[in-house]
């Protein structure tokens, strides 16, 4: 775990806190239960066949390719914006989620899947959700237990008399038409956290590729060590300070389908800086939109 100290302790859980929430914590059931989600993507052989295979005692799973996107529109995009209210208010009754549930996600590549899990989860009015720091990785190397197969059955409520209500909030996540007004005035700052080749428009993941006018370009996963555990919350922080971020910045993340950036928003989040928000459309929606404007090469 990192030697420094976040802001927000609460967005990233220690496996021993999450270990011992799972022997004290209230199980399912209850409208202030413990839920651990297992949000594993891409995964060979398959994410859910590794959750069957092996997850932590009562996790359920989320795939947020499937359960924390809107359906594309005709056009075939966006498919990175967030589910509707009703839709995700769903899938969180099927996971046994009420709007009081502690939620702690975990994945294994160092949060940023369960990170899209913690963003919806903030849009929609719930605060109590964290990401396990370090993954499955770290629990598994450190001799922590396992269960094998389905918690519940897909389709089946988890727990069938509690419900979740979707609240939308302001200040979470940006459209399409707010980034657009950044890019005119510089403000808020634009970060870009995909890879440079994507970036600079050498991997074009959309009808175009490069980037939107002003962004600044920091790959998310140079927050983590190695071994997907974070680094020391200072050398973050000084990392982004020199990148030029402020104090007082006020910051929209974006990638590729709004998942990586999510984890730089709780990753900033967590180091104390409120004002961020995420555009859930990405480059998605921005690269494949031609009356926006691009910028390829370097800023």
């Amino acid at each position: 775990m990192a030697v420094g100290t976040f802001v927000r302790p609460d967005l990233f859980w220690p496996t021993g806190r999450v270990a011992e929430l799972l022997r004290t914590a209230p199980k399912g059931g209850t409208d202030t239960s413990l839920s651990v989600v297992d949000c594993r993507f891409g995964v060979e052989g398959g994410a859910h066949a590794a959750y069957l295979a092996g997850h932590l005692p009562g996790a359920v799973y989320c795939d947020w390719s499937k359960d924390l996107v809107a359906p594309p529109p005709p056009s075939g995009h966006p498919a990175s914006l967030l589910p509707g209210p009703i839709e995700f208010a769903a899938t969180m009754t099927r996971l046994g989620i009420t709007n009081r549930t502690l939620v702690i996600g975990y994945d294994a590549e160092g949060g940023h899947h369960a990170a899209r899990l913690w963003l919806a989860l903030r849009y929609y009015g719930h605060d109590r959700c964290g990401v396990m720091e370090g993954g499955i990785q770290k629990w598994v190397a450190e001799g922590r237990p396992l269960e094998t197969g389905e918690v519940g059955r897909p389709g089946v409520l988890v727990a069938p008399r509690l419900t979740f209500i979707a609240r939308p909030r302001d200040g979470v996540v940006a459209t399409k038409e707010e980034v657009l007004a950044a890019v005119r005035t510089g403000d808020p700052w634009l970060l870009d956290v995909r890879r440079e080749t994507e970036y600079t428009g050498e991997e074009a993941r959309a009808a175009r590729g490069g980037h939107i006018p002003g962004a600044v370009n920091m790959l998310w996963r140079d927050a983590l060590n190695e071994d997907w555990t974070l680094r020391d919350p200072d050398e973050l922080e000084e990392t982004f300070i020199n990148a030029g971020f402020g104090p007082e910045t006020s910051t929209i993340t974006y990638c590729q389908a709004g998942v990586r950036a999510s984890f730089t928003h709780l990753l900033l989040t967590a180091l104390g800086h409120p004002d961020v928000r995420t555009y859930a459309g990405s480059w998605d929606e921005w690269g494949n939109d031609p009356s926006l404007p691009v910028v390829k090469g370097r800023s």
